[in-house]
């Protein structure tokens, strides 16, 4: 490129300093010497894109190349000539290596903006010049080392902005000493040591977040001499000991947001005299006591936030007066008592989140009454009576938890108003008079669970498989009759649960249109007529439970074609015929055909062509009698040495207690002796490796094929284990390798998983995948760890997460494994557990476990980027400027600088490097993996 040189140095200047940048998207384009142009005097760069003048063009005051698209290195040569400037923008570009040390020239400066860049190294010296300098952002890069000092000197200033880098080290106490700072963000990098109690001397603050990062100690009482003070932010800082009472000094404070910490004590009362307190946020803490009574008096409060903790006592019936309450998530506590009888009838009610608590009472008569209710979560408390009558008409409902309750009544629900309800679980209530006939109104249900409500009767309404968006229904011991309903549309429908009701008739054969299920569970009922071909021909069907019915006819061969289909349990019924001979059935154990004693085929006894009767002996002659009573005689007398062995065995090594079996959905009602059965030999069950990493591929009878992992605790953890592995098997996501069953004594278990047969990540990490199939994987993940920090209550830490711990089912959509099993470790081994004794949840480490998987989370992602180069480089590429890494990347995916995937790119490396240092929430990460902006702690519920 030849150099053009203009008639003025400022222009000559700018146009080297466009020399040094690249410019991908052209956007300097006009930076151009004309030939033939005479300025007069005027400087030429005046009309240029980005620089601003003055009136009369004869000094630069203004450079704003914002969002430009524009990278490089900027060496700041040309900064000495500047002496005019006094707006400098260069925010949302590419800018990589060091900031020059040359921009301390440009001391007239009011505002500089270097945010959401890739400079990296030390923050440069010498800022004290800036003696007229109101705002410094450099948000978003990738600083290190100490924060800079020398900034306090600058006495006009008034934001400071150091948000989102990686500089380590303590907040410096001469922050402390700034006049006039109105804003200051230091939030979301490595800071460390304790919180100088100095800064309490910034009286015309009025804006401070300095949360995520980790400090040592907890918060200065100093703090509550901050007067002016409208919103604090020391959210996830690693802060302990008691919340200041002197925070409630800060009578103009709006916004305070100390949630997950490890702050303990009671709530303090003062905090009613900030009146106008809009937003609290304390959860995720290990706060005890009753939420104050004088909290009555927080007339402008909108969001009160206390999930997590250890919280007790009742609610205050002032809790419900206050007008302004939109927002009440107070889930995972130990609250008792009824909620307050008026809540929702002052305020408009959005999200209401009070489960696993110890509530008891019915639900407020008004609490939809502002018409506003979106969210209503009260699953695992003590409830009784019927539904509120208010949410008949509650059209804003789009979120209902009750399961785990006592409610009773009728389903005293209007679908027909509930334009916007998505998700609905009624299950394990005590519900009578049936399903609702109008839930073909519910237009966007897509997820609908009554199951365990053991006298709900009635019928399933003859529309409901019209439902467009229907996911999942089920109604597992409802106490149903009648038939199915035909399936006229269900083209969402996934997975069906009718198992354990009183249906009749016959399965309709426009099943075949519900052409994505994918589970269908009929076992115990009283279905009748030849098992349905449609279907066989399911193209996503996996598991088919028809057990114990009254099916009749032969097995249709076409299920013998299925190349989805895991589990078909036809046993206990009247199939007659020969088994279709395909290795789909062969591969099946003789219990998925139990019950019928006119089948026949492998893998059970082989057909004749005559002389068969129902106990499968052949009649002839005497000879053949007498043969069949010796081989009798002979297989008594080997049961009784093999039953006299293992008694010896058993003695020998002392009883283990009984072995049980638990099956969760998707599983048949295996016993435990079936599981057990499936394995060689006693001895090879035993042996079974321990190791994290040690999982067993066990054919089951009926021939699904499972993974078993194998667990041990002490005896007197039973209870406790046990709880954790019923919320692990209860956990539901696509993402997720689904826990299938339990066998176990009293001290060990057998966990069972579904089998994926198509590896880990580790495995085909290094294999070549465009770019959509690497943010696939990389989403996929994400929604895993999401469901799993955010809509498991409590959290599920997953504790291991790794490339070899996520496996790919059939579609190669990425599934986490042996996730929680680091949970059980820790509460069987020396280290403390803390238990609530109502819940028996595990709490153990639980913040640095959810820390730990949202690291792992980045550390993945960079080997995904990378093709497996980059394992566990965290810390290495922390100082390596961001532009160089995308650069790498961008060149390993075979991406070059004008092909859209470039910004898809850079923003999973924005959130890789977010995870690995400020630890953003799985919910939060998800959100700006989908391009969504992220917002404070709140419920994934």
């Amino acid at each position: 490129m030849v150099k053009v040189f203009a008639s003025d140095p400022l222009s000559d200047a700018l146009l080297s300093f466009k020399f040094e940048l690249i410019d991908d998207s052209n956007s300097l384009n006009d930076w151009i010497v004309p030939s033939g142009v005479n300025t007069s005097g005027k400087i030429l760069a005046c009309s240029w894109t980005g620089v601003k003048c003055s009136q009369n063009s004869s000094k630069i005051v203004g450079l704003d190349l914002s969002v430009k698209n524009l990278r490089g290195q900027i060496s700041g040569k040309q900064f000495n000539l500047f002496v005019d400037m006094v707006d400098l923008n260069l925010s949302h570009n590419s800018f990589s290596d060091k900031l020059p040390s040359g921009i301390s020239s440009l001391t007239n400066l009011k505002s500089l903006d270097i945010s959401r860049n890739n400079f990296s190294g030390r923050f440069p010296s010498g800022f004290s010049k800036f003696q007229n300098l109101v705002v410094l952002d450099a948000f978003s890069n990738s600083f290190s080392g100490p924060l800079p000092a020398d900034v306090s000197e600058i006495q006009s200033l008034k934001v400071l902005n150091f948000a989102g880098s990686y500089f380590s080290g303590p907040i410096p106490s001469e922050y402390g000493s700034f006049k006039n700072l109105e804003f200051i963000h230091l939030a979301g990098n490595s800071l460390s040591g304790n919180i100088p109690p100095e800064l309490g001397k910034l009286k015309t603050l009025s804006h401070m977040e300095i949360g995520y990062n980790i400090y040592e100690g907890g918060i200065p009482w100093q703090f509550g001499n901050m007067s002016e003070l409208k919103y604090l932010d020391i959210a996830d800082a690693n802060l302990y000991g008691s919340i200041p009472k002197q925070i409630s000094n800060l009578t103009k404070l709006e916004s305070l947001f100390l949630f997950s910490n490890q702050l303990t004590g009671n709530i303090p009362w003062e905090f009613s005299k900030i009146l106008p307190l809009k937003s609290l946020d304390l959860s995720d803490n290990l706060l005890f006591g009753p939420i104050p009574d004088s909290f009555s008096e927080l007339k402008n409060l909108r969001l009160l936030s206390l999930m997590y903790n250890y919280l007790n006592g009742f609610v205050p019936e002032g809790i419900a007066k206050l007008p302004q309450l939109d927002t009440l998530l107070i889930w995972n506590n130990n609250f008792s008592g009824s909620l307050p009888e008026d809540l929702g009838r002052y305020s408009k009610l959005k999200y209401v989140d009070v489960s696993t608590n110890n509530f008891s009472g019915s639900i407020p008569p008004d609490i939809c009454s502002g018409g506003e209710l979106m969210k209503l979560i009260l699953f695992s408390n003590n409830f009784t009576e019927g539904l509120s009558p208010s949410l008949s008409n509650c059209s804003s409902l789009v979120r209902v938890r009750l399961e785990d309750n006592s409610f009773s009544g009728d389903i005293s629900l209007k679908f027909s108003n509930l334009r916007d309800l998505s998700y609905l679980d009624l299950s394990r209530n005590r519900f009578t008079g049936g399903i609702p006939t109008d839930i073909d109104q519910a237009s966007a249900l897509q997820y609908f669970n009554v199951s365990n409500n053991p006298v709900l009767g009635g019928i399933i309404p003859v529309k409901t498989w019209s439902l467009p968006l229907l996911e999942n229904f089920s109604v597992v011991s409802c106490s149903i009759s009648g038939n199915i309903p035909p399936f006229q549309h269900c083209k969402s429908l996934s997975v069906i649960e009718l198992s354990a009701n009183k249906f009749s008739g016959l399965v309709p054969e426009s099943i075949s249109n519900c052409k994505e299920l994918v589970s269908i569970d009929l076992a115990n009922n009283n279905l009748t007529g030849p098992i349905p071909l449609q279907m066989a021909k399911l193209p996503a069907i996996g598991v088919i439970d028809m057990s114990r019915n009254s099916f009749t006819g032969p097995i249709p061969a076409e299920f013998g074609n299925s190349s989805t289909l895991k589990l078909l349990n036809v046993s206990y019924n009247n199939i007659w015929g020969l088994i279709p001979p395909q290795t789909t059935f062969r591969m099946m154990d003789r219990s998925a055909f139990f019950g019928n004693p006119k089948l026949c085929g492998a893998p059970l006894r082989p057909c004749h062509r005559e002389n068969v009767i129902p106990n499968g002996l052949e009649l002839g002659s005497r000879r053949t009698q007498k043969l069949a009573w010796i081989l009798i005689i002979c297989a008594v007398i080997v049961l009784f040495i093999t039953t006299v062995v293992f008694g010896i065995f058993y003695f020998k090594r002392g009883s283990k207690g009984q072995w049980k079996m638990v099956a969760f959905s998707g599983l048949p009602q295996f016993t435990a002796k079936d599981v057990l059965r499936s394995f060689n030999s006693v001895e090879a069950l035993e042996e079974v490796p321990t190791l994290p990493d040690s999982i067993c591929k066990v054919v089951l009878p009926t021939g699904i094929t499972v993974s078993v992992k194998k667990i041990e605790w002490e005896p007197k953890r039973l209870e406790i284990v046990l709880q954790f592995l019923h919320r692990m098997g209860n956990a539901r996501h696509n993402n997720l390798t689904r826990l299938l069953g339990i066998c176990y004594n009293s001290r060990l278990a057998y966990l069972l998983y579904d089998y994926l047969p198509n590896g880990n990540l580790s495995e085909k990490i290094r294999m070549k995948r465009d770019w959509p199939t690497k943010y696939k994987i990389v989403v996929g993940i994400a929604r895993g760890l999401c469901f799993l920090h955010h809509d498991c209550y409590p959290a599920i830490p997953h504790g291991n997460l790794k490339a070899s711990n996520i496996m790919f089912d059939e579609n190669m959509e990425p599934r986490l494994v042996e996730y929680g099993l680091k949970s059980i470790v820790q509460s069987t081994s020396s280290l403390p557990a803390k238990i609530t004794k109502e819940t028996g949840e595990f709490n153990t480490f639980k913040k640095e476990e959810l820390n730990m998987d949202i690291h792992n989370f980045g550390e993945i992602i960079l080997e995904v980027l990378t093709n497996g180069r980059l394992v566990n480089a965290a810390p290495s590429i922390h100082n390596t400027p961001k532009e160089i890494l995308i650069r790498e990347i961008t060149d390993e995916n075979d991406i070059d600088s004008s092909n859209s995937f470039k910004e898809e790119i850079k923003l999973v490396l924005e959130v890789a490097l977010l995870c690995t240092t400020s630890k953003p929430s799985m919910e939060d990460a998800l959100k700006m993996l989908s391009g969504l902006k992220p917002h404070t702690n709140g419920n994934g519920s």
